[in-house]
């Protein structure tokens, strides 16, 4: 038994010195290797001068060297300012040669949308509609809601950026009607309200009491509502059969009916007699057949 306890206590002691963290434990992590040295001055550089490069996108090659496209962002550049401008500029701004360049001088003055002024030699955008106040947006949503139509929220808005707020401020004092888009509420076109809400000629909001009676009244399904016409003694009123117009004959989809021969009414009658006309004409002399 001695020996028995001698080889037990040796096995335990083996066991404790045995090291069973490398059984569990991952391999150390690879250190991530410095990239090399120009790479980070390359990329020092661009950081420095402020150049974020996206590869994947085609690069801004500018206003292009095409004329009509170089029209085109001068148009356009006009039209987001807003204000007056004096050639050199637009010129700058759009690094366009308008200024120096006769064809692109002339195509930008000959632009429907452009607007020179001789005496300050300024360049404008011309909008659909020039109101630059409250006053004047009235005005020109009253001569159109005269001709029998709005006018367009964002065309208003292009004409003058501060439009939206003022047909707001209107709608409040009940000088104009607003329509809306019913996803997300924005308004669309504008009218004129002819009948202001006075207690004299009316056009005042409905009480909200005749409002809740009205929405709580149920129109009665097809059933109901023909009982009910049949006990007053009423009827509903049917649809009318379409009726066919006289003289239109309906041709029936068939077998094509062979021709009919006409009959041959004769009225050389004052021949009768002398010639057979029933008969082909036969020169005299001629053998006959």
């Amino acid at each position: 038994m001695s020996g028995l306890a001698r080889d037990a206590a040796a096995f335990k002691s083996a066991l404790h010195r045995q090291d069973y963290t490398s059984w569990h434990s991952q391999p150390p992590a690879l250190q991530a290797q410095p990239p090399p040295r120009h790479q980070e001055r390359a990329s020092l550089q661009r950081r420095r001068n402020g150049q974020n490069v996206v590869y994947s996108q085609p690069a801004d090659t500018g206003t292009g060297t095409n004329v009509n496209t170089q029209l085109v962002y001068l148009v356009n550049h006009l039209k987001s300012t807003g204000n007056p401008m004096r050639l050199q500029d637009l010129a700058i701004l759009t690094n366009t040669p308008v200024d120096t360049d006769k064809v692109l001088l002339e195509k930008f003055k000959g632009h429907d949308r452009v607007v020179h002024d001789p005496k300050t030699d300024l360049y404008s955008y011309r909008h659909d509609y020039n109101v630059r106040n409250k006053a004047a947006l009235l005005t020109e949503i009253q001569r159109q809601t005269r001709k029998g139509g709005g006018l367009s929220v964002r065309t208003l808005k292009e004409s003058w950026k501060e439009a939206p707020q003022a047909i707001e401020e209107l709608e409040k004092e009940g000088e104009v009607f607003v329509t809306r888009t019913l996803k997300d509420g924005q308004m669309r076109m504008v009218f004129w309200n002819e009948l202001k809400p006075t207690e004299d000629q009316g056009g005042m909001r409905v009480e909200e009491e005749f409002l809740d009676l009205w929405h709580h009244l149920n129109v009665p399904n097809d059933v109901d509502l023909l009982r009910a016409l049949e006990s007053e003694g009423l009827q509903a009123t049917a649809a009318a059969a379409p009726t066919i117009k006289s003289g239109a004959a309906t041709k029936k989809k068939g077998k094509k009916s062979t021709a009919r021969q006409r009959q041959i009414r004769l009225t050389n009658t004052h021949l009768k007699g002398t010639i057979d006309l029933s008969r082909d004409y036969v020169a005299p002399g001629a053998p006959q057949k």
